[in-house]
């Protein structure tokens, strides 16, 4: 199954601003991703196997070296203290990384404290609406929690922490702690997750295995870290990650340890639990909507095929949605039974 080879960035509109200014996402940054652009070196950063990452590190004149270190420390403490530097004194920026690969193209920058060597990451990307929308669906909708801060052409994430879920599959899955039935069951609840809210491409290295230790067994926690393919494709199994190959190996063991009857009891569950979430922020889940319902994030080939492959799919007419904002709202009441 391919997927479209550029998604065109789309602008945030005056009326996704407003709505970001409302719920306190808009923020003065004291450095933007254009100002990161300006690195004058670079070179590829290397795994602990000697693998070559995708990533570079970046190396910026010494002028700049202390203007970033106190623009992006101060940046940190907004996504983990809402800008209170008092408990951020300690910190300082170990290293900035970019990344060509992808439509983002983003800037991974790690923080480290010095009292402890302990280190973390935030990423700065363009500003996509696409991708806004779909941090924001995440937030509102899915089990996890995720902070992102936007000013202008500047967009600010939290890292989201797991194992690439290519990574897993490759190593994970043949330790002595692994085990199948459980990522079976979160990846159904993943799938279902991701077809509700219409977020594609989710191939195995667009998400990350979050693993939890339990008192006799393992959890785990699949988390889409890659969200601007949202409300984009026009082909309903783009956004279903069980039909994208780099996800075969997960797939069979869905099939391997469950009957259909266990599949859709998960599907099901987890429908519930996102109707719940929806029933607690509606009226932000409506702001949200009201301002897809105006927007433009799609091309009209792919709204109209969207459109009928889900008409198929819920037996429903969908000729009165003329936007992709219009398709997930009515999508997303059908599939919750949500009047």
């Amino acid at each position: 199954m391919d997927i479209s080879k550029k998604k065109p960035f789309f602008p945030v509109s005056h009326l996704l601003k407003r709505y970001l200014v409302d719920i306190g996402r808009v923020k003065k940054l004291p450095i933007s991703y254009a100002d990161l652009l300006r690195y004058s070196d670079g070179f590829p950063l290397m795994d602990k196997h000697g693998n070559n990452t995708l990533w570079e590190s970046v190396i910026y004149s010494v002028d700049a070296i202390q203007e970033f270190n106190d623009g992006l420390t101060y940046i940190y403490s907004l996504l983990k203290t809402d800008g209170d530097m008092s408990f951020m004194q300690h910190l300082y920026v170990d290293r900035i990384d970019y990344c060509h690969f992808g439509n983002s193209k983003p800037f991974r920058i790690r923080i480290v404290n010095k009292f402890n060597d302990n280190y973390d990451y935030f990423y700065v990307k363009k500003t996509d609406a696409s991708r806004v929308y779909g941090l924001e669906l995440e937030y509102i909708l899915s089990p996890n929690r995720i902070n992102f801060y936007v000013d202008g052409d500047t967009l600010i994430e939290e890292h989201i922490p797991g194992i690439p879920g290519d990574k897993f599959m490759d190593s994970y899955t043949q330790t002595p702690s692994f085990n199948k039935v459980r990522i079976a069951k979160e990846f159904v609840k993943f799938n279902e997750r991701c077809f509700v809210r219409l977020l594609g491409d989710m191939r195995s290295y667009n998400y990350v295995v979050d693993i939890t230790p339990d008192f006799e067994d393992e959890q785990y926690r699949v988390r889409a870290i890659d969200f601007d393919q949202q409300c984009y494709e026009g082909r309903k199994n783009m956004y279903l990650p069980q039909f994208f190959k780099e996800n075969i190996m997960v797939v069979d063991f869905c099939s391997e340890v469950m009957t259909p009857e266990t599949v859709e009891q998960y599907r099901q569950e987890e429908r519930v639990l996102i109707r719940r979430r929806y029933e607690t922020a509606q009226h932000r889940f409506q702001k949200l909507v009201h301002c897809l319902c105006n927007d433009e994030l799609s091309t009209k080939v792919k709204i109209g095929r969207l459109r009928k492959e889900l008409e198929r799919y819920h037996k429903k007419s969908f000729s009165d949605c003329k936007n992709m904002g219009q398709i997930l709202d009515l999508h997303l009441k059908l599939i919750l039974s949500i009047s």
